[in-house]
């Protein structure tokens, strides 16, 4: 295993950074074999062709004329999966999502990335207009932006309630050849009673920069900005 080489390393400095890397090693293993564990999940329920509103593919062109298109049409070709990120903005949520946008700010740097194994679009129940021109705020031009419009799709992937209120979420979809689109797995920050906020906290490595750190994390919702 690779160490540094550095004067002045105190034993119980050395014994603590094996320590450590033993654990972070135990960590690697353990998330191959969640990854492994969702990769073997048997097909999922087909879902409905939802209908969503999009705009034209530059994003500071006018947001007229606008186009609908259905879930199984933001599959580009076979063989590929659709990943969805619901975008916490809209009905509701009156304010785009501070953290949602931190992070989309990483997908759309990595987007023509991803691009080359999967399929990526950001659905938000925000009206066309007001998620374009939040977009061209931060400069979104990689990614597919989505309104959900009148469709039951973030309620029924479960990143809307009844009332309107949005949560973040991640949803994978698989499309058979038939065409019918099957939904694979959603993952959800709030994970159990006792674990809120942290359950796609493997979308965003800004958290994982900052528990590099001996602070780590910290007050990180007050620490979020535009």
């Amino acid at each position: 295993m690779r160490h540094t080489h550095l004067a002045a390393e105190s034993a119980a400095y050395t014994d603590a950074r094996e320590e450590l890397q033993q654990a972070e090693i135990e960590l690697m293993r353990h998330r191959e074999r969640v990854a492994e564990l969702r990769r073997r999940l048997p097909p999922g329920p087909v879902v409905d062709d939802y209908a969503f509103e999009e705009g034209p593919a530059d994003l500071y062109a006018d947001d007229a004329p606008g186009q609908t298109v259905r879930l199984s049409e933001l599959f580009t070709r076979p063989g590929r999966d659709l990943v969805i990120y619901h975008f916490m903005y809209g009905k509701r949520q009156t304010e785009p999502c501070p953290m949602c946008t931190m992070w989309i700010d990483g997908f759309n740097g990595i987007a023509r990335h991803l691009g080359q194994n999967i399929d990526l679009a950001v659905v938000a129940a925000a009206d066309l207009p007001t998620l374009r021109a939040h977009a061209r705020d931060r400069q979104w031009t990689n990614l597919r932006l989505l309104s959900a419009g009148a469709s039951s799709f973030k309620y029924d992937l479960g990143s809307e309630d009844a009332e309107g209120n949005q949560d973040s979420t991640v949803s994978v979809f698989t499309r058979d050849g038939n065409g019918d689109v099957r939904h694979f797995y959603s993952a959800h920050p709030r994970m159990s009673e006792d674990i809120d906020q942290r359950g796609i906290d493997l979308l965003c490595p800004v958290w994982h920069f900052l528990d590099l750190t001996r602070h780590g994390r910290g007050d990180w919702f007050a620490a979020l900005s535009y």
